[in-house]
């Protein structure tokens, strides 16, 4: 696994246990042992080991209130002897492994072949040479000079191969450490709140030690096992480790055991740390992932034999993902779609690939039949055995040009392009706050049609503050005078919401004089406890006075309740409860409210029906959010029965309703309005009261009064989607979802409910890109299920960032925006790069083509096609790639998934630039030396040194291809070919870099280059020949597209391949599960022994040489055992038949890449 295996890891702590043991009064393997058991059986196993957890924490010299006192000694012992929380992580490649994999390329197989046979012939002097015998069309096989220096152009082939697979690696390397970079950063910036020496403070998720005390709380992630010592109505999402959705409700007495990887999805506690990093349950399961590892490679390298040659096309666009760099982290990421402009690619790849087939193999055919047609059947000579050898030179002479055609014709600066431009971006986004996690996130951003936002936190600033309140039967429009309040409902006031929130939500003095204070924890709960201060009130008194241990009972906040409530005992023995929750939903439950003088007097629904119109529903159309606190007082016996949810909550008693306002960023309003203009809806989907989202939709600009839109609440939407049965219906929610703007009062299911309807729909002819932010747990699914997720870096759960693509690590929705323009930008670059690429390659495919026929020799040199074709390449990809983005790129409507990557405007470009080099080319080739007064470089006899009419073409095509670099900066057309070019000083320092080398090339490049130096007033022509294709780029501009129907695009996606390959692995479990459990919005995946289940199948399914059908068949298998295969919905079943049935939708990549969601 990590630099050190496992076993070295164990080894080494059992070594020091052996030694330390006795300074603990337990062992790390007890310890470890003690973890694997669960319920009843560990609560049994604690009794008669220890005695109960008190005596676990004084055996590991801790205390359950004071925690570690932290000392650092103390943390070394124990970091010694039960191991530090960090999970060793896999070895990353070595550059020899890369250039390895880059050196399987299928074009540059076929290059270095033909260069050593090349290179072998050159040596080889076949006996029959002396035989003028043998043949006439000596030209043809042997250029100028090439007898003693036939081994050059062998070895510059070679030598470049040399290149690319070195820039490739080196790429691949530098991009897998950024990666690593990346997720350390991401792992470092995770903390966990640890009480040591009596203070609460936040550590690295890496520093913790067994021994420490944990707090936890609703959304964490918990990053180590340990045992439960006190806390309220704690619930955990187990699923990740033991596939069971259900939550499991933590308890001293009934299941102490908190295990690594899990999620909390209620309640908060705290804990005793008893086992971190590889001795943890999830450290464990990456023990055993890590012996798979080896397995998983051999895997691999089977796959990559069985899929040929569409391999080659594949690789470099798998890569682009980060390659496998961290396959733990990878495992649960893998989006289920290739992303729009990888499809495109690899189709576009692939069509290439196959006309430079064509054109090459049409090449060795003609140069073939021209060669045997002239010597046998026009002269009539024998075939002599002697002269065998030679005709074999002549052949592999020809099959060299042909090889050369095929080159040029593959783009190889592809890939490279692509990885560029991505790594680029990605590094660029983390200075616009966005912190992609994954390569392809950021490019699919720049076709998102729809983004699902939340409102708190990312709409709004996430400051609460009460503006308005209800207190006494008098409605206040500001904050009341404190001396106004009776008494008796003040005291009230600040008990309830002092003990009725969670005690490590805190308003903490600013930070820099003249800020405002700073709110800590839950910003809800943070603006009622600012709302106490400003009443010249102090809630740490009375927290003081009932500690949290003293509290009886608490009912946490959740989404089904959608409130709080806290019991405390009383010191007359009968208890009191305090509530607070969304005021409709608090006030249902109301049958008193206390008046002006503190007294409660008969609150009947009538008078609720007043108050919700008079009080409750101005101030939501002011955009607050109203919250109702209450109280109700119980005898001392009979004690109430606690767990019976509905009668407890109720019969409350209204203390006061207040209205928090949370502020609009100031941003967003500007942000949206680019949205729009850009063809993004934007939608808000909030837990708020509608007239609340609504008032806020109106001030961010999500919805304009006067047009045809949707709000709904969550019951209506829900209502308006399911059939009579209650199953959702996809035409219901296609009615419904293109005008909706605002979805209020939602579950985290409608949320995800939501997504899954735009993006499955069909309603408009392009299928929808949707991005979602989240930052709850709840909003897992639907962050997972979007293309995609945004998660909050700042109020973002561990949860939610561990389903994301990116973190917003300043919250904003500006920031969003910007990715849009990263995303676009990518796309215009490789669109760019395109565009110059295959100019270049249509005119050296055609002249290579032609010379070859007609003079049998191509102009242009092997050496010097690949300096053109593999140095300025990378160099273009560079510096194409690197454009920074302006705000130009969202003024269009995205492209969508079939808008071709070719347009119209660039074929027109790529062909009319065409024409101009060919002419151009073809005039200097036939009447080039009249025009320079300079002997004729195209018959020249045999071993004659590089002539300077060839040399004129070379250098006339390099200037040409240079100034056509600058026409490529702009893609849609613009007149404007120098606009912003100072912005990006990579491309200006690379123009002029290759400009100096083919300076360098043409004057001291002589024999290996077959150049021959050049006077100045040759290469003035040359310049402005170059120059031209700058005058000839506006002649092009005035040609309207509209006019030129025959022009054809290329690299579109159909609807047909929309069927994503990776999903054929997952499909299977997704359906069964996923329909099911979702509905409940529990599931929130992680990594765990699903996996491993996946990877033993497929080792297994490889091991027998089965294919990828094999595979298939034995998941189907594996879905049959199911409970339940009723649930498979048929919309699923269509399309894995549809997939079966398409042969093209069978990828190299997914047979050897099962990835899978790792839904339980």
């Amino acid at each position: 696994m990590g630099d050190m295996t496992n076993s070295d890891f164990y080894s080494k702590n059992q070594r020091n246990e052996s030694s330390h043991g006795g300074e603990f009064g337990c062992t790390m393997e007890e310890l470890r042992s003690l973890m694997e058991l669960r319920g009843t059986e560990a609560v049994v196993k604690i009794k008669e080991t220890y005695g109960d957890t008190d005596a676990i924490c004084r055996r590991l010299k801790t205390s359950p209130v004071e925690g570690l006192p932290g000392t650092a000694p103390d943390l070394e012992k124990r970091k010694q002897i039960f191991g530090q929380n960090f999970i060793p992580p896999k070895k990353p490649k070595t550059f020899l492994q890369l250039v390895w994999e880059a050196l399987q390329d299928v074009t540059l197989i076929i290059l270095e072949i033909a260069a050593i046979i090349s290179l072998g012939l050159s040596f080889y002097h076949p006996p029959g040479e002396s035989n003028e015998g043998c043949a006439t069309a000596q030209g043809g096989a042997e250029d100028e000079g090439e007898a003693e220096a036939g081994w050059i152009e062998g070895a510059a082939i070679l030598l470049s191969v040399i290149c690319v697979v070195l820039v490739t690696a080196f790429n691949d390397w530098s991009k897998e450490k950024q990666f690593r970079g990346l997720q350390s950063r991401i792992e470092q910036e995770q903390k966990f709140t640890v009480v040591r020496a009596g203070q609460v403070v936040q550590i690295p998720v890496a520093e913790i030690v067994v021994g420490d005390i944990a707090q936890v709380k609703y959304g964490d992630l918990l990053p180590a096992d340990g045992l439960f010592i006190q806390g309220n109505d704690l619930k955990i999402d187990e699923s990740s480790l033991t596939g069971e959705s259900d939550q499991v409700r933590k308890s001293v007495d009934k299941d102490p055991m908190l295990l690594s990887g899990t999620h909390v999805m209620e309640g908060s506690g705290r804990m005793v740390v008893t086992a971190v990093g590889v001795n943890s349950q999830t450290g464990i399961i990456f023990t055993l992932l890590g012996a798979g590892g080896e397995e998983e490679e051999k895997k691999d390298k089977k796959a990559k034999q069985q899929d040929g040659a569409a391999a080659m096309e594949m690789q470099p666009l798998k890569s682009a993902e980060g390659g496998d760099a961290d396959d733990k982290k990878k495992a649960n990421m893998h989006k289920k779609e290739k992303s729009v402009l990888q499809g495109k690619l690899t189709k576009l790849a692939v069509q290439i690939g196959k006309a430079g087939l064509v054109m090459s193999a049409i090449t060795v055919i003609i140069l073939v039949l021209y060669f045997t047609v002239d010597t046998f059947v026009v002269n009539k000579k024998p075939w002599l055995p002697e002269c065998t050898p030679v005709y074999v030179q002549y052949f592999v002479k020809f099959f060299i040009i042909g090889v050369t055609v095929l080159v040029v014709a593959v783009p190889e600066g592809l890939p490279l392009a692509v990885t560029i431009s991505l790594a680029y971006s990605v590094k660029k986004m983390m200075k616009d706050n966005n912190l992609v996690r994954h390569l392809d996130a950021c490019e699919t951003m720049g076709n998102a049609t729809a983004i699902c936002s939340d409102k708190t936190g990312t709409l709004t600033t996430n400051r609460m503050t009460v503006v308005q309140a209800y207190v006494g039967d008098i409605h206040y429009k500001e904050i009341p005078d404190p001396s106004s309040i009776n008494a008796k409902t003040m005291e009230l006031l600040v008990h309830a919401i002092a003990i009725n929130s969670a005690y490590t939500t805190k308003i903490l003095p600013p930070e820099k004089e003249g800020a405002l204070p700073r709110q800590v924890g839950n910003k809800t709960e943070c603006g009622l406890l600012g709302f106490v201060l400003d009443l010249k009130q102090d809630y740490e008194p009375v927290r003081a006075q009932m500690p949290e241990e003293k509290l009886y009972k608490v009912y946490t906040f959740n989404s089904v309740r959608k409130s709080m409530s806290t019991v405390i005992k009383l010191p007359d023995e009968s208890f009191r409860m305090y509530s607070k929750g969304a005021s409709e939903i608090v006030l249902k439950k109301c049958c008193k409210i206390l008046n002006g003088v503190g007294e409660p007097r008969v609150f009947r629904p009538r008078d609720r029906d007043e108050m919700v119109k008079k009080v409750i529903e101005p101030m939501a159309c002011d955009g607050l959010r109203t919250i109702c606190v209450a109280y109700r007082d119980f005898p001392s016996s009979p004690e109430p029965d606690w767990d019976n949810e509905n009668d407890i909550l109720n019969e409350l008693t209204c203390i006061c309703v207040v209205g928090i306002e949370d502020p609009v960023r100031p941003e967003v309003p500007e942000a949206i309005r680019k949205c729009q203009r850009a063809g993004i809806t934007v939608r808000m989907v909030t837990g708020d009261n509608i007239n609340t989202a609504r008032a806020i939709a109106i001030k961010c600009g999500i919805i304009h009064p006067g047009e045809d839109f949707l709000c709904l609440e969550g019951k209506e939407f829900n209502r308006r989607i399911r059939n009579e049965k209650g199953e959702i219906e996809q035409e219901r929610i296609d009615k419904i979802w293109p005008k909706l703007r605002v979805l209020a009062r939602s579950s985290p299911t409608d949320k995800h409910t939501l997504v899954k309807g735009i993006i499955d729909s069909t309603h408009t002819e392009q299928r929808q890109v949707v991005a979602v932010t989240g930052d709850g747990t709840n909003d897992g699914p639907a962050l997972k299920k979007a293309d995609v997720g945004f998660a909050m870096g700042i109020a973002g759960t561990d949860v939610a960032k561990e389903a994301s693509d990116i973190i917003l690590t300043d919250d904003n929705f500006s920031s969003i925006v910007k990715a849009v323009m990263w995303g676009r930008n990518v796309y215009d670059s490789i669109s760019k790069f395109l565009q110059f690429q295959l100019t270049v390659n249509v005119v050296a495919v055609i002249v290579a083509f032609t010379g070859a026929c007609i003079t049998q020799d191509s102009p242009l040199k092997a050496v010097q096609m690949l300096w053109v074709n593999l140095i300025m390449d990378t160099f273009a990809s560079l510096a194409l790639a690197t454009e920074p983005p302006t705000e130009t790129l969202l003024l269009r409507k995205p492209y969508g998934r079939n808008k071709p990557l070719i347009s119209r405007t660039m074929m027109k470009n790529i062909l009319g630039h065409a024409v101009y080099q060919l002419t151009l080319i073809f005039t200097l080739l036939f009447v080039g030396e009249k025009m320079f007064q300079i002997d004729s470089g195209r018959n020249a006899p045999l071993h004659s040194p590089p002539s300077e009419h060839y040399t004129i073409i070379f250098n006339t095509f390099v200037m040409m291809q240079l100034f056509n670099e600058i026409n490529a900066r702009k893609i849609h057309g613009e007149r404007n070919v120098f606009d912003g070019i100072f912005r990006n000083p990579i491309f200006c320092t690379i123009v002029l870099g290759t400009f100096a080398i083919q300076i360098v090339i043409v004057q001291f490049g002589g024999k290996p280059f077959s150049c021959s130096p050049l006077q100045l007033d040759q290469w003035m022509w040359c310049i402005f020949i170059g120059l031209g294709e700058l005058v000839w780029g506006q002649v092009i501009a005035t040609i309207p597209t509209s006019r030129l129907k025959f022009l054809k695009e290329a690299g579109r996606l159909t609807q047909k391949e929309e069927i994503p390959e990776e999903e054929l692995n997952e499909d299977v479990e997704e359906i069964d599960h996923a329909e099911r459990e979702l509905r409940r919005g529990q599931i929130l995946w992680f990594r765990g022994l699903n996996r491993i289940q996946t990877q033993i199948e497929v080792v297994n399914t490889f091991k027998s040489g089965a294919s990828f059908q094999g595979a298939l068949r034995r998941q189907s298998s594996v879905t049959s055992q199911s409970q339940d295969v009723a649930n498979l919905s048929s919309p699923s079943r269509v399309s894995l038949s549809n997939a079966l049935s398409s042969p093209t939708s069978l990828p190299p990549a997914a047979a050897g890449h099962p990835r899978r969601e790792g839904v339980s």
